[in-house]
C-alpha cells in the first residue's frame, strides 16, 4: 500500500479520497475548509496543515482544485508542495486547468526532482463516490505506471493520453462534448414540454437510439423532480468552457458551438443559478420558452 496525500476535498476530491482510504492506502489530507478534513480524519486519514506538510509525508500527492491559479499556488507557492519535495515524490493533479499551466507546473516540479501527472477526471460526484471515474492522464509514462494502482481505486476508464498537458487536452475535448450534450438534452426536454408531449416518455423513446448519451442516461430523473443540486456546479462548467475557448485560441482551433454553450452557462450564472448542477442550464431555456419541465404545459 502507498502513502498518499490528497489536497482539495470538495464534492469530487472527498469522494476520491475516501476510495483511496477504502483501498487500504495511508492517506494524508489538507483542505482550506476544516470540516471535511476532520471527517476524513475520523475515518482514518491523517490531517495536515499545509501542502508542504502533506508532500513531505507521502510518495504520491494529489490535488483537486478549482482553477489554474489555485494549482500553481498549492504546487509552487509559499508552503507549497515544492517545499515538501523529496526523491521519488509523484505529483498528480485531478483538477481541470489550462494545459499550459499543467506543463509549467510539471516543469517547475521537475526541477525539484518531482514527476508530475496532469490527470483530470470525468464522471461527476457520482463517479467520484462510486470509484467509476474516467481518468485522462498526461505526463511521464514511468510516473503513470507507478500511479496506476491508485488510479484503479478511483476510476474504471484510465487512459495515458501522452506527455505533460495531454490529460488536460483530453479534458478540453471531454468538456466540449459534455457541456454541448447537456444543452442539447435541455433543448429536447423543453421542446417536448412546450409542445404538450410528456418529456419522460420522450426520454424513454430516444434514450436507447442514436441520441443515447451520458447526460440523457443520468440527468432527466433529477430534472423531472426539480432536484437541481450539484453534481458538478454550473459555475465550474463555465470555468471549464472558458478553458476550452482559451485553448482553442492558443492552438487556432475554432470552437463556435462551445462559445455559444459557454454563453448559456454565463446566462445561468447571471440568473443566480451558478451553484446548481450543470444540468440546470435547462433553466435558461425554460425561462426563454415560458415553461418548466416536469409540470403541466403552460404552468
Amino acid at each position: 500500500m502507498a502513502r498518499v496525500g490528497y489536497i482539495g476535498l470538495g464534492l469530487m476530491g472527498s469522494g476520491i479520497a475516501r476510495n483511496l482510504l477504502k483501498a487500504g492506502h495511508e492517506l494524508v489530507v489538507h483542505n482550506r475548509s476544516r470540516a471535511i478534513v476532520d471527517q476524513l480524519a475520523s475515518e482514518g486519514a491523517t490531517p495536515a496543515t499545509s501542502p508542504r506538510e502533506v508532500a513531505a509525508q507521502v510518495d504520491f500527492v494529489f490535488t483537486n482544485l478549482p482553477d489554474s491559479p489555485d494549482v500553481e499556488l498549492v504546487a509552487l507557492g509559499p508552503d507549497g508542495i515544492i517545499e515538501g519535495a523529496h526523491d521519488e515524490l509523484i505529483f498528480v493533479d485531478n483538477s481541470t486547468i489550462k494545459p499550459e499551466t499543467a506543463r509549467r507546473v510539471a516543469e517547475k516540479l521537475g526541477e525539484a526532482g518531482v514527476l508530475a501527472l496532469d490527470a483530470p477526471v470525468s464522471g461527476g460526484d457520482i463517479g467520484a463516490r462510486a470509484g467509476t471515474l474516467s481518468i485522462m492522464v498526461g505526463g511521464p509514462q514511468e510516473a503513470f505506471d507507478k500511479t496506476l494502482p491508485l488510479f484503479e481505486a478511483m476510476g474504471k476508464t484510465i487512459t495515458w493520453v501522452g506527455e505533460s498537458g495531454a490529460g488536460q487536452i483530453a479534458k478540453v475535448a471531454n468538456q466540449i462534448v459534455v457541456a454541448g450534450t447537456m444543452v442539447a438534452m435541455s433543448e429536447a426536454l423543453v421542446m417536448a414540454q412546450k409542445s404538450g408531449v410528456d418529456p419522460q416518455r420522450v426520454v424513454q423513446a430516444i434514450s436507447r437510439g442514436a441520441a443515447q448519451c451520458w447526460a440523457l442516461d443520468n440527468k432527466p430523473p433529477k430534472i423531472f423532480k426539480r432536484d437541481l443540486g450539484p453534481g458538478f456546479k454550473a459555475y465550474m462548467q463555465a470555468k471549464d468552457l472558458k478553458i476550452v475557448i482559451d485553448t482553442g485560441r492558443t492552438y487556432e482551433v475554432p470552437v463556435p458551438l462551445t462559445a455559444l454553450t459557454h454563453q448559456m452557462y454565463e446566462a445561468m450564472i447571471g440568473m443566480g443559478n451558478g451553484e446548481l448542477d450543470n444540468s440546470a442550464v435547462i433553466t435558461v431555456l425554460e425561462a426563454l420558452a415560458g415553461v418548466q419541465v416536469g409540470t403541466a404545459s403552460g404552468d
